[in-house]
């Protein structure tokens, strides 16, 4: 994800390009040398909503990263109609790049029901408001970070993050449970449109979840030993929530093992509501050990 993108770059980064029927153009804004797999998923999930009717919004979306995405180039979206129920509507979603598709997606779609309720509890964890910027963080771990990184985190960004153990994201020190806790809000203010939080919300869902693997290793994402990818990623929507507001992004990882790793995230707001759960396997090679092999 790429910090120092402002809010209304991150919408019109979303705001996808019509090609014809049920085809659709986007791109990137990121100054590294892949796309973010988030903007992939959250463009991905804007293309197949705007083949649905407005009052079924997403209820979930299983995704898998084919190929790296290449910011350079514009990311093709082609949508195919599977489904159109009396109360659910499926949609599957390929991104392509030079005739060759990087990334895959189904989404489903449900209209508003009622049924029985009942929801994890949200932990006990300090409030946003008493924790550190991403700013003040990008000066307290600069030593630990690669170069360019901590000038990334000080900018301003479109999303404000508040980590609640910054030691386990930003340096490599103990080994600890392979757990995280994170605030994230976009920093302004955005219209009330279910579709735009939705896909922002699946934009920032990607954010951070592998770093859960390395806590119990004692490493973080910016060991530039390490080679880490995304390889898949599972979204489900619970409940109404707005991303211009609090929401706790609740991490662990289960498991890792032949060079790849599971984590799982749950994320509440900011009253303790169970708004979306997340999956995702990823690949983590390390390289200070071996010789980097292809992906």
């Amino acid at each position: 994800m790429d910090a120092r993108l402002p809010t209304q770059e991150l919408l019109a980064l979303l705001d996808l390009e019509p090609m014809g029927e049920d085809a659709f153009r986007g791109y990137s804004k990121s100054r590294g040398p892949r796309v973010y797999g988030g903007q992939v998923v959250g463009q991905a999930l804007v293309a197949a909503q705007r083949t649905v009717p407005v009052d079924r919004p997403a209820h979930s979306l299983h995704a898998y990263f084919i190929l790296p995405g290449d910011p350079r180039a514009p990311i093709d979206f082609t949508v195919e109609r599977l489904r159109d129920g009396k109360s659910f509507t499926t949609r599957r979603c390929l991104a392509s790049q030079r005739g060759r598709t990087i990334f895959s997606m189904e989404a489903s779609f449900h209209i508003d029901e009622t049924g029985l309720e009942h929801a994890f509890a949200a932990p006990q964890v300090p409030p946003p408001e008493s924790l550190p910027t991403t700013n003040a963080l990008a000066e307290r771990f600069a030593e630990f970070l690669p170069l360019g990184v901590a000038e990334c985190l000080a900018a301003s960004p479109a999303v404000d993050i508040r980590v609640i153990d910054p030691h386990a994201y930003f340096s490599n020190g103990a080994k600890a449970d392979s757990q995280q806790f994170i605030w994230f809000r976009l920093v302004d203010r955005i219209g009330d449109d279910l579709a735009t939080h939705r896909a922002l919300l699946a934009y920032l869902s990607d954010m951070t979840l592998l770093n859960t693997a390395l806590v119990a290793h004692g490493r973080s994402i910016f060991d530039e030993r390490l080679q880490v990818a995304s390889l898949d990623h599972a979204l489900w929507l619970h409940r109404p929530f707005r991303v211009d507001e609090w929401l706790l992004y609740t991490q662990d990882s289960p498991s890792a093992a032949g060079a790849r790793t599971l984590t799982r995230g749950m994320i509440f707001s900011a009253d303790g509501g169970l708004i979306a759960s997340v999956a995702q396997e990823g690949l983590i090679r390390d390289h200070s050990s071996k010789t980097r092999a292809d992906r």
